[in-house]
């Protein structure tokens, strides 16, 4: 027998993928019960706070993963341009294993409805605040002063997300491959 936080856990990932994919308002519940196999009536009994509630749940669950990722592949990196390069790789997999469906988590829902949303655009501000704050750790920890390590993490993760939605709407990694090896060439000159 299934547990009750199952079918709240199917939603999340369900939603996820959905407003990643799809962005917010192109998200409807029916599609999200649907394709969690949940059932309906579980929706707003897990989410009191309907569409709203469950978009800002989701959108922390995807970018804590995404922040867990990066960090793992951060960490495991010879040095500090290698680190930004194998987030960027990953990043490009999973845009071009999605048929250029996939970006960021959070870019879709940030530019559909953030805007309308208190909630939606605090929960996308706290992503994107925990991905840059990791970069500046990471950059700090391989010997850049911290206020440059902050100012260039803010590049960093502004470059890639740009890279994101250029490479998205040409169907080419080229622009994200690009910034890649800007960042590169800049990482390497910052750094000691």
């Amino acid at each position: 027998m299934a547990r009750r936080t199952d079918s709240r856990q199917r939603m999340l990932e369900s939603a996820a993928e959905l407003f990643h994919t799809q962005g917010y308002h192109a998200t409807g519940l029916n599609q999200v019960i649907s394709t969690s196999g949940s059932p309906k009536g579980s929706l707003y009994f897990h989410f009191p706070g309907g569409k709203e509630q469950l978009a800002a749940e989701a959108l922390r669950m995807s970018g804590g993963q995404l922040h867990e990722a990066m960090r793992e592949m951060m960490s495991g990196a010879p040095d500090a341009a290698s680190g930004i390069d194998a987030v960027v790789e990953v990043l490009i997999g999973a845009l071009t294993g999605s048929g250029f469906q996939r970006g960021c988590p959070l870019a879709a829902v940030t530019l559909d409805a953030a805007a309308d949303s208190e909630p939606i655009r605090q929960a996308c501000a706290e992503g994107y605040g925990s991905w840059r704050e990791l970069i500046a750790d990471f950059l700090g920890s391989r010997g850049l002063a911290t206020d440059r390590a902050d100012a260039l993490a803010t590049v960093v993760l502004a470059s890639i997300e740009g890279g994101l939605l250029l490479a998205k709407a040409s169907h080419d990694t080229a622009p994200l491959r690009a910034v890649a090896d800007h960042l590169r060439a800049t990482i390497e000159r910052e750094l000691p």
